[in-house]
């Protein structure tokens, strides 16, 4: 690396922190009075699910389990019904055993290093270095979708990142962060709002960037993305993703179980609701009783 890419850098790093100095969201899990606690929950909710549908959920989680000995303690179909359409409700039964772990490992405290947290079911490199930075403040490499697009275009000259997370990518942000733990969490989300607000994937708003005129994908002419025949998208409608969320919904405002026959009236694939009912069933998200029906599980 040059002098003058070093440079460069620095001056991005420089000018998306000031940027987001007024222009971070109030986010509660932003708070002053934030616990470590709040700050996991917040990270394993906002993982594939937009802000807006987090922040009424995380305030009603806090209040109904605001330490991981509450919710360690609390039925599962309490847990799945509190969930609600976040989506992906396996994540809840993960940060259900996280909170079981917490308790039992470190007597209900959220540990403060990166191998601890690491060691907790369903915590993988993001979210334990997220809870590193937002919880405690110390310094570590956090990277979520966000950050990687940020670095893609500013520093790599890319329009979109790779599809899988690269080493390559790793080692850059890893060389981006700050050496101290103030300025490295400051960066960590200060980078990650950038991303969010402006360096978006689809319509990028340029104009209102703070290092536009660093930005190494606009200095070579905004190419295209390069990985695009890559990508793979898949629609929601008639999906085994879909058909189980119809379940899931069934179920969780359910008080009785309910008998499979109810289910083949919500969904037009008898094969692939069995196929959801199965997989549901195999994750531990539902259970069937004697008479083949189906409830949450206690």
């Amino acid at each position: 690396m040059t002098a003058g890419e070093a440079i460069r850098r620095a001056e991005v790093r420089t000018g998306v922190v000031r940027w987001f100095d007024g222009a971070a969201r109030d986010l509660p899990w932003r708070a002053p009075d934030r616990t470590p606690w709040g700050v996991l929950v917040s990270e394993v909710m906002l993982q594939q699910t937009p802000v807006v549908r987090v922040e009424p959920a995380w305030h009603a989680w806090l209040e109904q389990w605001p330490t991981p000995a509450d919710l360690a303690q609390a039925p599962t179909a309490d847990v799945l019904r509190a969930w609600g359409r976040l989506g992906y409700p396996r994540r809840a039964l993960r940060l259900q055993e996280c909170a079981r772990a917490i308790v039992d490992r470190h007597d209900g405290v959220v540990p403060r290093t990166e191998e601890e947290l690491r060691a907790l079911p369903g915590v993988g490199e993001y979210t334990a270095a997220a809870v590193l930075a937002f919880a405690y403040g110390k310094r570590s490499v956090v990277v979520d979708t966000n950050v990687r697009r940020v670095l893609a275009r500013a520093v790599g000259g890319t329009a979109l990142p790779a599809p899988s997370y690269t080493a390559a990518e790793r080692a850059l942000a890893t060389a981006l962060a700050p050496a101290g733990d103030s300025e490295a969490a400051r960066w960590a989300a200060a980078s990650m709002e950038l991303g969010a607000l402006v360096c978006t994937a689809k319509a990028p708003k340029c104009g209102a960037c703070p290092v536009a005129g660093l930005c190494a994908w606009r200095r070579a002419g905004s190419p295209p993305d390069a990985h695009a025949d890559r990508r793979r998208t898949q629609a929601w409608a008639g999906t085994d993703r879909q058909a189980r969320g119809r379940v899931m919904a069934e179920l969780r405002q359910a008080t009785e179980p309910v008998d499979r026959a109810l289910f083949a009236s919500l969904w037009h694939d008898p094969q692939q609701l069995d196929r959801a009912i199965a997989g549901l069933v195999e994750d531990g998200l539902a259970e069937q009783d004697e008479a083949n029906r189906l409830h949450l599980p206690k």
